[in-house]
């Protein structure tokens, strides 16, 4: 007997699509199913189904001064199935972080810092004794189910006067630990963008992408996007969003698309200020305003279920498919009214709002943050 079955929705390319949920896993995907099931969601032709939402950089440990939400708050309670803490917590603070979320309803993974203080305070990188790598190798080996990833910030309120240096113990970690992925953050300089794209290599993720500041991937005087960033573009380096309340900007974003540089992953960098106040608020206004600027739906899904999932190697999400976690985003695509901002107060008005119906996590159905009644 299915657990649960999702019939008469539709595909991002609007093709009728059912699928079922045995035992937590999807058990079918077709464009019609009719096997008698105990729990059945009958969209009726007018909603989306996809992969769950993952947003692949937020801040959501509650114990955190600076940057810290709920995971549900940013998770099921707005489409999103799966989020990875990009960097809050280190060596020395990852472990309390885990046990904090384990009663989350939305999957939470991490990566890990390489400081090991984590971001208790803005410049966690200016001392180089912060980074201890067998700490980090430690922890890693006590959360290998946890910890997806390591995390650098590479701006100078971050490192102080260290430039690039924290990022060349972040590489080494990385071989030293199997190519495990590794996110780095850009803003202001030193280090200079060139002396850290040119340290990057192919699958290492490159997040906020699209911010508007002088050391970011946009040639402020000519418009153009910097060769250093395109070569690197080009060799693999993988281009996330990481919206934040500083980082991004639709000029770079739209001359970035003007010159084929389109985000892999799709993220927000959200935490309780910029999801109460904005300009972030959730995942799907990140989603609103790439396609306010000319990426269509079909681009955009990939960004934020298949490319995160393969960002950080989380082979059992992102893809619906038989065996696949049942982690569903059921949506809806409307006619509304609506103004955007970026990070630099900059607006935009869009007339096609993007609103989650049902997260669905390992089976269980949420609308509206609660455990469905259906």
């Amino acid at each position: 007997m299915i657990d649960l079955l999702i019939k008469n929705g539709k595909t991002i390319t609007e093709e009728p699509l059912s699928v079922a949920i045995t035992n937590g896993k999807i058990s079918a995907v077709a464009p019609q199913i009719n096997d008698e099931a105990e729990k059945v969601i009958d969209l009726a032709g007018k909603h989306y189904i996809s992969a769950g939402w993952i947003d692949d950089h937020v801040h959501c440990d509650t114990e955190m001064p600076i940057y810290y939400d709920q995971p549900d708050e940013i998770g099921i309670t707005k489409g999103v199935t799966t989020i990875i803490d990009a960097g809050s917590t280190g060596a020395d603070t990852i472990a309390s972080f885990y046990e904090h979320v384990k009663q989350a309803k939305t999957n939470v993974y991490a990566l890990i810092n390489i400081s090991k203080t984590g971001i208790i305070a803005q410049d966690e990188l200016s001392d180089m004794k912060n980074i201890q790598k067998e700490a980090v190798k430690q922890k890693i080996a006590e959360l290998p189910n946890f910890i997806v990833g390591l995390k650098a910030r590479m701006s100078k309120t971050v490192v102080g006067e260290n430039n690039y240096e924290p990022l060349i113990l972040a590489k080494e970690l990385q071989n030293e630990l199997d190519d495990l992925p590794l996110m780095v953050h850009i803003g202001s300089n030193p280090p200079d963008l060139k002396e850290i794209l040119t340290r990057l290599d192919a699958r290492d993720v490159l997040t906020h992408c699209f911010n508007g500041k002088p050391n970011g991937i946009l040639e402020q005087t000519s418009n153009e996007i910097k060769a250093v960033a395109k070569e690197a573009y080009d060799r693999g380096v993988r281009f996330d969003i990481g919206h934040g309340t500083d980082s991004f900007n639709f000029r770079t974003a739209r001359l970035a698309k003007a010159e084929g540089l389109t985000p892999y992953s799709l993220s927000t960098d959200i935490y309780h200020k910029n999801r109460e106040k904005g300009p972030v608020y959730d995942l799907a206004t990140t989603m609103e305003k790439l396609l306010s600027i000319g990426y269509s739906l079909t681009e955009i899904i990939p960004m934020v279920t298949t490319h995160p999932a393969d960002n950080f190697k989380l082979h059992h999400k992102g893809t619906l498919k038989e065996g696949f976690d049942a982690d569903i985003t059921i949506f809806d695509v409307k006619d509304g009214h609506k103004e955007l901002t970026d990070s630099n107060g900059n607006t935009k008005y869009t007339r096609t709002v993007i609103e989650p119906v049902y997260t669905i996590v390992g089976g269980k159905v949420y609308d509206n943050g609660s455990l469905s009644k259906i």
